[in-house]
């Protein structure tokens, strides 16, 4: 059966220091803004690594993100947290050349870039939806406005 959440409760990959990894859920994560996201975050990874996760902090999650590019790893291919139907790996920023189009014409130079890795249960999401779902992260972080409301 599928099970249609009216909550979007972002699970967030941590690291432990012993080289375990555990996921805190932000709860009503479309509730926050960007300073409430960031003090969710920071609250939870920091309660992760010292070892003060209740179980309510771990449970319910509905989608994960986690952060392949914390150690260096240009990407990675992340494994659906059962039952969420999908996972959001991120990779490290890079200084890259790239293509730049101008009215003038184009020329190389340097420019960001991560890869983004989206793994979604086809059962539930088609390729369609799926690719059109990076695309939209893709163009949000390309676009990245810090005052603009999340």
């Amino acid at each position: 059966n599928i099970i249609k959440r009216k909550n979007i409760n972002l699970g967030m990959a941590a690291a432990l220091g012993d080289g375990n990894l555990i996921v805190p859920v932000i709860k009503n994560a479309d509730q926050l803004n960007l300073v409430g996201m960031s003090k969710a975050v920071n609250d939870l990874a920091s309660r992760a690594r010292n070892n003060q996760l209740k179980p309510d902090d771990i449970q319910g999650g509905t989608y994960t993100v986690t952060n392949v590019g914390t150690f260096g790893s240009i990407m990675g291919t992340p494994i659906i947290n059962q039952p969420q139907v999908g996972i959001l790996a991120l990779g490290a920023i890079r200084k890259v050349p790239a293509v730049i189009e101008t009215p003038d014409g184009d020329f190389i130079g340097i420019r960001y870039k991560m890869f983004l890795s989206h793994s979604y249960d086809h059962r539930v999401v088609n390729g369609a939806l799926g690719g059109q779902f990076v695309k939209a992260v893709s163009d949000y972080l390309e676009a990245w406005d810090i005052n603009r409301e999340i």
